[in-house]
């Protein structure tokens, strides 16, 4: 047996659904260990303890969860007797899963999320597949020191850079900026680079109101007023192009900044950073100068994660600059 032990922590998605006869549907049906069963000889390259969190479809795990899961991560990580952990997770917002226990999990050792994009009803389900690299990354000396790894169709990504770009393909979880770390082949993991900064959240705490809004041409401010009139503690905006805006949003932007809510600015475009290059009214520059705080390369979904997180430890917005500069 090999001195490999690696905690599996289960939470639902496709990887434990099958279809449903009476409804022609898949549903949460496989328990932990059928799922494992499917995983041969797995057993020559680690030890295994399964936890069981929940059996969930993703798109019912809220912030809440995801921080209650980080928090049992974060326990189990830290025993001496185990070497990675696993967490299988539904697809859908698997990236942001990912993203926040990155954020607030430091580590060494390696933790990695994986998945399935078809049940176990269906031809080629890759459920077993996608275990079997995990775990091959989870025992790899290599993982060390990389943060939370997302392992699907063979590619290792960091959960800070990889986004889900596709509803149906097996490789649908890419990094569109930089590309994936490395790739598991014949059960070994290659990587091709590394993480060069890691940013850490200390906290055990989220503040689940914050919004995200996605910016079109001729929009206005009333979606601003809604959520600042609802008590929401933050906003993201995925702006247009390099971080801009229609300028009837101004006014609601303002209002927000005025009362002490941070606004974050990102790009609706799938790769590039915003940056203060335009100074006409809605634009980057201009809202800069307003106190808007501009959120790098980071997608909608993570920004906001990333502020859900930061709000927990301070309100003050230059202290939340910060932690996005």
């Amino acid at each position: 047996m090999s001195s490999n032990k690696v905690a599996i922590i289960f939470t639902g998605g496709t990887i434990s659904m099958k279809i449903d006869p009476r409804i022609h549907a898949a549903i949460p049906a496989l328990t932990s260990e059928e799922i494992m069963a499917m995983v041969t000889n797995i057993e020559k390259f680690a030890e295994f303890e399964i936890i069981n969190f929940s059996n969930l479809p993703s798109p019912h795990i809220g912030p809440k969860l995801m921080m209650e899961l980080a928090k049992l991560v974060k326990k189990t990580i830290n025993r001496q007797d185990i070497t990675g952990v696993i967490v299988t997770h539904g697809t859908d917002t698997l990236e942001e899963t990912a993203y926040l226990i990155d954020l607030t999990v430091k580590s060494e050792k390696p933790i990695i999320v994986v998945g399935a994009m078809r049940n176990s009803s269906e031809l080629g389900y890759d459920g077993s597949s996608n275990l079997s690299a995990a775990v091959c990354t989870a025992i790899s000396p290599n993982a060390r020191n990389k943060g939370v790894l997302v392992v699907m169709n063979n590619e290792v990504n960091a959960a800070s850079e990889v986004t889900k770009t596709n509803t149906l393909s097996l490789d649908t979880f890419k990094s569109p900026e930089f590309g994936p770390l490395g790739i598991v082949d014949n059960d070994e993991v290659i990587f091709y680079r590394d993480i060069l900064k890691r940013k850490h959240i200390d906290t055990n705490e989220i503040e689940e109101k914050v919004g995200l809004i996605k910016c079109v041409p001729g929009m206005e401010s009333d979606i601003l007023h809604f959520y600042i009139n609802s008590g929401y503690k933050g906003i993201v905006i995925e702006a247009l192009g390099r971080g801009n805006v229609p300028p009837a949003m101004v006014e609601g932007i303002k209002r927000a900044i005025d009362n002490n809510i941070p606004v974050v600015l990102v790009s609706r475009c799938p790769t590039g950073r915003v940056l203060d290059t335009y100074g006409y009214e809605g634009g980057g520059k201009h809202l800069k100068d307003l106190g808007v705080i501009l959120g790098g390369s980071l997608p909608g979904q993570k920004a906001r994660i990333k502020l859900m997180l930061v709000l927990s430890i301070s309100k003050d917005l230059n202290v939340i600059r910060t932690y996005f500069q």
